[in-house]
């Protein structure tokens, strides 16, 4: 009989071959870290490197306030020397601001009711042009019935 040169199958092990990574597009700006307590947006402040203070100073008035680098040191490379806010986060004309999580659930819903509103609106005013002789939606019933057997 033949000898039995090989070793238990315990004993092998094999090597995995790992798929190498791949290329992904970098994001265009970096995610803040998350806080319970408040929601973080990018507020423009400028755009074609010209300043643009009235959409920065609508989104100070909606509650919105800049975020200081020492509330988010990961960006501490990112702080552009020329720019006009010196202690805040600003990349490419965005400034990461942030506002209490209740005001962000109360523009969500103040936003959400006012859609409700225009699509009664839209749909209340294509109805009004509905005509009894021929309506726009017409309920479509239909019955089964059973014949008698002979």
């Amino acid at each position: 009989m033949a000898e039995n040169n090989r070793n238990p199958r315990e004993i092998e092990t094999r090597q995995q071959e790992l798929r190498p990574k791949k290329w992904a597009l970098p994001e265009l700006l970096p995610e803040p870290d998350k806080h319970p307590d408040w929601g973080y947006r990018w507020v423009r402040v400028s755009m074609l490197n010209n300043p643009d203070p009235r959409n920065y100073s609508a989104k100070l008035r909606e509650g919105w306030e800049a975020v200081k680098i020492e509330e988010q040191p990961k960006f501490r490379m990112l702080i552009d020397p020329n720019s006009r806010f010196k202690d805040n986060i600003e990349v490419d004309g965005l400034l990461l601001c942030k506002i209490p999580k209740e005001f962000v659930q109360d523009r969500f819903d103040y936003e959400a009711n006012l859609t409700e509103q225009n699509a009664q609106a839209v749909d209340n005013s294509y109805m009004r042009q509905s005509d009894t002789r021929m309506p726009l939606f017409q309920e479509k019933k239909s019955s089964v019935t059973f014949g008698r057997g002979s």
